[in-house]
């Protein structure tokens, strides 16, 4: 799978882990920065990376900062992104089978390394479920494409 990756300043160091571990799963990936700690914006990172799955250049994309809210809220402002700030594994599965999360945001200040790898490797597993599910998702992108939602 070809993969996005991106984080800010708080995210790098584990950002360069999660690629590490991501090409031993077999996995392509392109990285979209920050390229060390010193202090960037998040919303740059979030906003080019979430535009590289929404293109199709990359199959799904994981942001990092802190805390993952910032990645999230960015990454989401993208048509077609379904970013989802996940802390475990139970949240990373739920968030691709129902809502078919395409960007997985985590918190780098917050979750253990041995853990995101874990949430990681959930994430890329499981698969979307659709059925129910896809109705929620239309509504969705409709208000993107039309600025209301389906009723």
């Amino acid at each position: 799978m070809n993969v996005a990756i991106g984080s800010d300043h708080r995210g790098f160091s584990a950002k360069e882990q999660i690629k590490s571990f991501l090409t031993q799963l077999g996995h392509s990936v392109v990285d979209f920065g920050c390229e060390g700690t010193t202090s960037c914006d998040y919303p740059d990172t979030a906003l080019a990376g979430a535009r590289s799955v929404s293109s199709g250049e990359t199959e799904c994309g994981i942001l990092l900062c802190g805390t993952g809210i910032g990645m999230s809220m960015a990454a989401n402002k993208v048509n077609g992104i379904r970013a989802a700030l996940c802390h475990d594994e139970l949240t990373a599965e739920l968030s691709r089978r129902h809502n078919n999360a395409n960007v997985l945001c985590l918190p780098a200040d917050l979750v253990g390394q041995e853990l995101m790898r874990r949430v990681v490797d959930v994430w890329l597993r499981t698969d979307y479920e659709g059925g129910r599910h896809e109705r929620r998702l239309k509504k969705i992108a409709d208000f993107e494409t039309n600025g209301r939602g389906a009723t």
